[in-house]
């Protein structure tokens, strides 16, 4: 049985960046990913944003991992001409009575080391951004968006430049708690197992069934999953905005907002979807939901200018707003289980936040 000191299961933005992290501390590190490529779940079906760390709450991971996270993604983007702009966002009240959650959010957001927001008039908003209907807005300028398959593809250039190993169309179906660490039962191309000293729950999606699959862990301690897909619709026509324009929130997710990537192209989303299992099937029924929702704070939208786009799957924990619920990021501490850290719930703003939560697994496992 081959032996690796340092294993992370999931090669998914996170677990890239933990990859990263641990090699660069001098880790053996293999990472092992059930697709072909890496990030083609959750990491590649989002919408690319950098976000402040506006609406978690005060001392959560999410407030602090995600504040941390944008600092450093904004500088490791820089330094390795990675394509992002700092376009800034408004999140808009469409109704007097949602002002009242504007200044909740501000106020939130500067405990959480938010810097530069500004709750602005309709006038001030309509000057920044002409075809957006609001009563009031919250300008928050250091929102940025980042393209996502390039980050990718630095984090795994740094981390096999530092040694790394990353093992594809590898599953892994079970395990075990041993006395010198763990053995893992891996199907791929030649099923076989494996074993380590330290263990990385990082598989996103499959995080659950990992952890209720290793033996020797309570099952009491790995927390249930819930589904959210959300749909993304993408606008024909030109471009109507020059910053992303979010909504208020709904349940299950930071509401449809309105974003153009790097290329240029505009799109609308997530909705929420609560499903059962993963299908990345995008419903175009669904688009007079998403008019409606649009015209909102976007009153000009051409009828006909939105068609289905693509969907991902967030990593829920359960039926709350990712400012609700927090990153679930288990060590010893939480399970008993020494050198074993298991991450749940890695959701929006986990690509924000990807690099701190590099870190902070860093320390958790820093060797003795």
């Amino acid at each position: 049985m081959d032996r690796i000191e340092t294993i992370i299961i999931g090669a998914g933005v996170v677990g890239l960046a933990i990859a990263r992290r641990l090699a660069q501390q001098g880790h053996e590190v293999l990472v092992l990913e059930s697709e072909t490529t890496p990030g083609t779940a959750t990491s590649s079906r989002n919408s690319g944003v950098i976000h402040a760390g506006i609406y978690y709450k005060p001392g959560s991971l999410k407030a602090r991992l995600c504040v941390e996270g944008r600092k450093k993604l904004y500088a490791y983007a820089q330094t390795r001409g990675i394509p992002h702009k700092n376009c800034g966002k408004l999140i808009v009240a469409t109704d007097e009575a949602q002002i009242t959650k504007l200044k909740e959010w501000q106020h939130i957001a500067e405990q959480n080391g938010v810097t530069g927001l500004r709750l602005i008039t309709p006038d001030e908003a309509h000057a920044m951004e002409p075809e957006v209907f609001c009563t009031a807005a919250l300008h928050a300028p250091m929102t940025g968006i980042i393209d996502v398959h390039p980050y990718m593809l630095a984090l795994e250039g740094d981390a096999e430049e530092a040694g790394a190993m990353i093992a594809l169309k590898t599953l892994v179906t079970g395990g075990a708690i041993t006395d010198d660490g763990f053995v893992l039962d891996v199907a791929g191309d030649a099923p076989s197992q494996i074993s380590c000293t330290y263990l990385i729950n990082a598989a996103g999606l499959g995080a659950q069934n990992v952890g209720r699959n290793l033996r020797g862990l309570d099952a009491a301690t790995v927390p249930p999953q819930v589904l959210a897909k959300g749909n993304y619709f993408s606008l024909t026509g030109r471009q109507p905005f020059s910053m992303l324009i979010y909504p208020l929130p709904v349940l299950g997710s930071s509401g449809l907002h309105a974003f153009c990537d790097i290329a240029g192209r505009v799109r609308f989303g997530p909705d929420v979807e609560w499903v059962e299992q993963i299908d990345y099937h995008v419903d175009p029924h669904r688009l007079p939901q998403f008019e409606e929702a649009v015209r909102r704070y976007w009153p000009g939208l051409p009828s006909g200018a939105l068609q289905p786009d693509y969907c991902g799957i967030r990593p829920k924990i359960g039926r709350a707003s990712p400012h609700d619920t927090d990153f679930m990021i288990q060590d010893t501490s939480a399970h008993g289980i020494r050198n074993l850290v298991c991450l749940y719930g890695i959701e929006s703003p986990g690509l924000t936040s990807s690099l701190a939560i590099g870190d902070y697994v860093g320390e958790l496992v820093r060797k003795e």
